[in-house]
């Protein structure tokens, strides 16, 4: 039966492809990823008064109580340029939980879509990322604003962020595959997931010194600086807040981090692509 379905042109529905094909034919349909994430955040905020400004409300509101709050608590021990800082943590480390949370449900929260529509199913957590992406646009142009406040300075160190960006975005997609293929297997891991993203809030120095908090602890630290979102977030910091450096160990470590998260990812997600959409 198989020999003969071959020989007259006719493919099983949802049969994984070759890696290869699978990647060439994502990479053709990425319009789709694009539309569906666009698609997804006008129906995400098509009933709230402010729509798409909830996007950079939110987190900046965020940022703003932990400034008030950690910034009296901590006093004088807290970072250099603690505003600046905080708000770049705060920021990039939402891309980062919201591309893992919405990577993590992004199959199961379209089943109709992966049961209906024949396509490469990677497609789906990508797009949570990209959504992720244009979320993040605004607020780095708040950020942007807020460091020529403070700082009253623009560096050409400033456009690094855009590399930077990119390498988040690879990591995120890698993580994002993973995160989905594990939740389409065990759906209990949607409930650990918030605690998932808070204890990452918590070691990735999102509004203190993780160096200076672990200086007498140096097997702690060295084990902290291979937490890859703190390394995107340092390297961040590097370029736009001033005080701060970006090392050519960040960079390493980010560019290794982004390329093995896509590739280690994108191959877990496509050996399972049979699986997806078969309760």
């Amino acid at each position: 039966m198989a020999e003969y379905a071959e020989a007259n042109g006719l493919k099983r529905m949802g049969a994984r492809p070759a890696l290869s094909t699978y990647i060439k034919d994502a990479f053709s349909r990425r319009d789709f990823a694009f539309a569906l994430s666009s698609f997804s955040n006008d129906a995400a905020n098509a009933r709230n008064r402010l729509g798409s400004w909830w996007m950079v409300i939110l987190p900046t509101l965020q940022a703003a109580t932990y400034g008030l709050i950690f910034g009296v608590i901590l006093g004088s021990n807290r970072p250099d340029n603690f505003l600046p800082f905080l708000f770049t943590g705060v920021f990039l480390f939402a891309f980062f939980s919201g591309a893992f949370s919405s990577g993590a449900t992004s199959i199961t929260a379209n089943s109709g879509l992966v049961k209906s529509l024949s396509f490469p199913r990677a497609l789906l957590p990508v797009s949570a990322v990209i959504r992720q992406f244009l979320n993040l646009l605004p607020q780095l142009g708040v950020l942007l604003v807020l460091l020529l406040i403070i700082q009253r300075t623009i560096t050409w160190s400033w456009l690094a962020l855009i590399p930077i960006i990119v390498l988040m975005v690879i990591f995120a997609s890698g993580l994002a595959m993973v995160a989905a293929r594990m939740t389409v297997q065990v759906r209990d891991l949607t409930k650990v997931i918030p605690f998932i993203t808070r204890v990452a809030f918590y070691v990735s120095g999102i509004f203190f010194s993780v160096e200076q908090t672990l200086v007498n602890y140096p097997y702690v630290w060295a084990i902290v600086k291979w937490n890859p979102i703190y390394d995107f977030i340092e390297l961040a910091r590097g370029a736009v807040v001033v005080g701060h450096t970006m090392t050519a160990e960040l960079w390493i470590a980010c560019t290794v981090w982004s390329l093995l998260s896509v590739v280690i990812g994108t191959v877990y997600f496509w050996k399972a692509e049979e699986r997806y959409g078969r309760d």
